[in-house]
């Protein structure tokens, strides 16, 4: 075994976890779920089965990771954040099955208590602000915030806003590294 898991954690058999992985107290993952290499796993975080979260996946305190829902590498989820996996849940109905997919690209980073409804991919590096409703597909590089969440900029890779100049060049004012707005889409140059 190359992962940590506290005493008090629960991994449920046919899971795979990748080397370095922490995994801290009262969370639960359920069965056939992959962890890759170096996540952290929050205290009292639910992953439910056949979830996939790769490499270098950061899952603050009190996150529910529902079935359906997939992280790329470097995905940051903040405290108390939650995915669903069903549109139109009911307690008397059976949709066991019926979840529909989130995949989370890489290096997206989604704050503390916002809500990823689903069936909603975020983008490559965007970023969610903390208590955000996600109810539409976000692109890459985007910020939003608000319920329902609204695009208010964008994002480097670093987590600074980008501010485009008439050219549609923006530089990160940490790494300096360049960035291209063309037809309202991010890449880095």
């Amino acid at each position: 075994m190359n992962f940590f898991a506290h005493e008090s954690a629960i991994v449920d058999e046919g899971c795979q976890i990748g080397n370095g992985t922490k995994i801290w107290h009262f969370s639960h993952i359920m069965p056939n779920c992959y962890l890759g290499e170096n996540c952290n796993i929050g205290q009292n975080v639910v992953i439910s089965p056949e979830v996939i979260l790769g490499n270098n996946v950061k899952v603050q305190n009190n996150v529910s990771i529902y079935t359906g829902v997939i992280c790329e590498d470097d995905v940051f989820l903040g405290p108390s954040m939650v995915f669903t996996n069903v549109v139109n849940p009911r307690s008397g109905v059976n949709r066991r099955g019926q979840y529909s997919k989130t995949t989370v690209k890489k290096g997206a980073s989604i704050g503390a208590n916002a809500t990823i409804v689903c069936g909603h991919d975020i983008g490559e590096f965007a970023f969610i602000g903390a208590g955000a409703v996600v109810t539409k597909h976000i692109p890459a590089y985007a910020l939003v915030v608000g319920n329902p969440a609204r695009q208010i900029g964008w994002m480097s890779e670093y987590g600074h806003r980008l501010n485009f100049d008439e050219y549609g060049i923006a530089i990160c004012i940490e790494s300096h590294e360049k960035y291209k707005l063309d037809n309202n889409q991010v890449s880095k140059i």
